[in-house]
């Protein structure tokens, strides 16, 4: 069954009406119910459209978030062949909240990374929701190290609400692991591109996201800081995430504007935690079309304009 977000709870209703409905229907062959059950799948029809047809940026960092939505794993179970994980940092641990290795894409040997939430309670504590810590960036750094000495293309996965803050993390060197890793991203000499399908929170984000090319799902979302976290800092008040989530710029129609993120991937109407698989064959012709541009492009090139491409932000408004 499809969990149902708060602002979805009347469209809950009338689904929950025509499933009765149908149960009834099954208990007691002599009914015939079918027209008021086709009355309400279309009412509910239109009411998902109105829904999302008119998403606020709150409501959208809620469908970001939403459990059933894909994730890393579903993408590269989906969309790679012959995937061979690689684990650890080499240094302190692995971090199950990144997973990468070895893959083929369409038959292309490439290095895929990214953040995984996990689906159930227990991957989530396991994978501790896709809040990586230090050594989940260093096993990233070590992964882009190899794909750039046997000069494969690298695929990241963006899906985190931010690196995790814990006091144990912050000793191992949090901040620097991060920025090891953006620092990587920008030096190696093979395609990068990155695809956030959920949540691109912070730095956690945009250690994996400093890429050739960068797409965004349409419902997720890209922030240097969450919205309870901002309203929190500048209102002293997480209940007021609604306003900080509308001034943040964190669309993906905003973020297109502003030249952060190059390439908007529509999703199926009612979100990709409806309709998984058609989001993520989606999600695969993006990066098939985002390599292609990149192929046959040398190294030098591709370090230069992956550079450009980031120092240039900010000079585009919403206004351009």
């Amino acid at each position: 069954m499809t969990q149902y977000l708060d602002f979805e709870k009347p469209l809950a209703e009338i689904e929950g009406k025509a499933e009765e409905l149908r149960a009834l229907a099954r208990s007691n062959e002599e009914m015939d119910i079918t027209d008021e059950a086709r009355a309400l799948d279309k009412k509910a029809a239109g009411m998902l459209e109105d829904l999302y047809g008119s998403l606020t940026p709150w409501r959208k960092c809620q469908v970001a978030r939403h459990p059933e939505r894909p994730h890393c794993k579903d993408y590269i179970e989906a969309l790679f062949t012959e995937f061979t994980p690689l684990a650890g940092d080499r240094n302190f641990a692995d971090d199950l909240a990144v997973m990468g290795g070895l893959a083929r894409f369409n038959d292309t040997p490439v290095v895929v990374i990214g953040h995984e939430k996990g689906n159930d309670t227990k991957s989530r504590i396991e994978r501790n929701f896709g809040m990586a810590r230090p050594e989940g960036y260093r096993k990233a750094v070590r992964l882009m190290e190899l794909a750039d000495k046997f000069n494969l293309p690298v695929v990241t996965i963006v899906d985190t609400p931010g690196a995790y803050p814990g006091k144990g993390a912050e000793e191992r060197g949090q901040s620097e692991a991060i920025a090891r890793s953006t620092e990587k991203c920008l030096q190696i000499g093979v395609p990068l591109v990155s695809v956030i399908v959920g949540e691109g929170g912070s730095g956690g984000a945009v250690a994996f996201a400093t890429a050739n090319r960068v797409a965004m799902l349409e419902h997720s979302v890209y922030s240097v800081i969450t919205p309870e976290g901002c309203a929190s800092i500048l209102w002293k008040d997480s209940e007021k995430m609604r306003e900080a989530a509308e001034q943040m710029r964190l669309t993906a129609d905003e973020l297109k504007t502003l030249g952060v993120i190059d390439q908007i991937i529509p999703e199926p109407m009612g979100g990709a935690h409806r309709h998984a698989e058609e989001s993520i064959k989606a999600v695969g012709k993006s990066i098939e079309a985002m390599l292609k541009e990149l192929d046959g492009k040398d190294g030098k090139t591709l370090i230069q304009e992956r550079r450009t491409k980031f120092l240039e932000m900010g000079r585009k408004g919403l206004a351009a």
